[in-house]
């Protein structure tokens, strides 16, 4: 005897409350993209993160480095815990068509080179050290950047004297490190303290932003002694020719445009056109460099400054249209959004998200407590930002309104307290 229609409708609608429709549920957790975050723990990792449609970030695997981070020890500064230890950007990057993933070990001075699967998962190719010493509790590479017609490697280091070092990229990921040894130094500023090395498009200059003219010190009264850079000299940009082999030629030193130059980032299809944050300027600015390798500056747009001085504007986002920069205040633990047009910034939203709050024990140069937000990124459609709070212990996730430049919070997942640097995706 036939079973009654009624009771089939039941029977399907109770296995699909209890199980979903068959491919329903693997569609809605079918991942889009992948997000990469060096731990920069003393035995380093990186966390793997897959994206969904809606933004929403799950973790996927934790893979070692191989190499040593400097953990929550902060080097520029000798904190024995401070978030942002590296003092600068890029020190986790995508290259060749996403699949090679180059992240630095900060602790012991050396990079490590991952393949990327279709599936976004990593393997480890080779870590090989930068040929830089490491000196004290922990050594500086930070800053990556990949010139693909050379296969050229770059490795940035806060201090000095060889900041610069390259290695030559086999066509399976693995690292050979070249001789060649560059300074950021003047002659009268021997001890100088670099945050990102950044190559033009097309790869014939390499930029790199001078954050300090001298290693911090602390005074006797225990407050910070900061040099910092372009300031009052304009010459806290340092830029690079590169040669057609990716050896670089004597650089020369211009103005960024105001203090403590932190992040570069051009705009997107453009050759010559780029932006700058100012750690202690507070704000951004447009730049040019020619074919030369001159470079001119237009006016500096601020942000809100009332809470107090620097604000540390340091790491910047940019919309694949360029309309919206997004930039992140270090020294306040917020994100300001600024409109771009006919290459005029204008502040739209400060703050542009609500406030992390951090565990209160971490105190910015302004004396604000912070969270400590550090690298940031961008989704290549411009609709979720995702932003590192080391203080907080938290990765959070937002969703960019275009029009009115507001983020809103999506998601948080859980990352190591402090130590968290290096911020990349696809």
């Amino acid at each position: 005897m036939a079973r009654p229609r009624s009771s089939n409708l039941f029977l399907i609608a109770l296995v699909l409350l209890l199980f979903g429709a068959p491919g329903i549920q693997a569609r809605a957790s079918e991942l889009v993209g992948h997000v990469y975050v060096q731990t920069n723990e003393t035995q380093n990792r990186i966390m793997h993160f897959g994206r969904s449609a809606d933004g929403q970030l799950k973790l996927i695997e934790s893979i070692p480095t191989g190499g040593a981070g400097s953990g929550v020890f902060k080097p520029i500064s000798g904190q024995k815990s401070a978030p942002n230890a590296f003092e600068g950007a890029g020190s986790v990057i995508l290259a060749e068509s996403k699949s090679l993933l180059f992240a630095t070990n900060g602790g012991d001075n050396s990079v490590t080179s991952f393949r990327v699967g279709p599936d976004g998962k990593l393997t480890v190719i080779d870590r090989q050290p930068t040929g830089e010493p490491v000196t004290g509790h922990s050594g500086t590479a930070k800053s990556l950047a990949y010139r693909p017609q050379s296969r050229t490697l770059y490795v940035l280091h806060a201090f000095g004297p060889n900041h610069l070092r390259s290695y030559t990229v086999a066509a399976e990921g693995k690292l050979k490190l070249r001789p060649e040894r560059h300074s950021v130094n003047t002659e009268t500023k021997t001890d100088r303290v670099s945050t990102q090395a950044v190559l033009s498009p097309g790869g014939r200059f390499l930029l790199v932003d001078i954050l300090f003219d001298a290693r911090p010190a602390v005074n006797p009264d225990r407050s910070p002694n900061l040099v910092v850079a372009n300031a009052p000299d304009p010459d806290g940009l340092v830029i690079f020719p590169v040669r057609d082999d990716g050896t670089l030629d004597k650089p020369s030193f211009a103005d960024a445009g105001g203090a403590g130059p932190f992040y570069i980032a051009f705009l997107n299809g453009s050759r010559d056109t780029f932006l700058n944050g100012l750690a202690v300027g507070d704000g951004v600015l447009v730049s040019r460099i020619d074919d030369d390798g001159r470079v001119t500056d237009g006016p500096l747009a601020p942000v809100n400054t009332a809470l107090g001085k620097p604000s540390e504007l340091c790491w910047l986002q940019v919309t694949s249209d360029n309309s919206l920069v997004l930039a992140t205040n270090f020294g306040y633990g917020t994100v300001s959004t600024y409109r771009l047009v006919e290459g005029r910034l204008s502040l739209l939203q400060d703050p542009a998200n609500d406030g992390i709050r951090g565990d209160g024990t971490f105190r910015a140069v302004n004396g604000l407590v912070s969270s400590g937000p550090s690298d940031s990124w961008l989704t290549p459609d411009d609709k979720y930002f995702y932003q590192i709070f080391g203080n907080a212990q938290v990765l959070v996730s937002y969703r960019l309104d275009k029009t009115s430049g507001r983020l809103s919070e999506i998601g948080r997942n859980p990352i190591p307290y402090n130590s968290p640097q290096g911020l990349a995706g696809f």
